[in-house]
């Protein structure tokens, strides 16, 4: 999982349809003064919120077909480049190129109808 050492508000929860996903852009600070543009992928079920890094395992590139736009089918994410195929609540690679292997998670947290990256403890 990626440590972030700041809070930001990364979106309204209603900007997520429910049981769909959104990309958003932000800054992850990982410590010791490194910092890294990063999309991510979050995705919505009622109140709950996950968020992936927006990058395939199998060859590194953005899991969305056009921006922020995601395959997604029976809980299931789709990467749209070669169908590596992950499961929405943990984002483990159950078919394709890269089966066997995780999305990178990313903490956040839902507060007052809104999604943030939390403080580090």
């Amino acid at each position: 999982m990626v440590m972030v050492t700041t809070s930001q508000l990364l979106c309204r929860l209603d900007d997520i349809p429910d049981g769909g996903a959104k990309a958003v852009d932000t800054v992850l600070r990982t410590g010791e003064g490194l910092s890294d543009a990063v999309s991510l992928i979050l995705l919505r079920r009622g109140d709950g919120v996950l968020a992936y890094l927006n990058v395939c395992p199998h060859a590194g590139r953005r899991l969305d077909y056009a921006p922020g736009k995601f395959l997604l089918k029976d809980d299931m994410l789709i990467c749209a480049v070669h169908g590596a195929t992950f499961e929405r609540k943990d984002g483990l690679c159950v078919a394709g190129p890269c089966r066997g292997e995780h999305l990178r998670e990313v903490s956040v947290r839902v507060a007052d109808g809104a999604v943030y990256l939390p403080m580090a403890t």
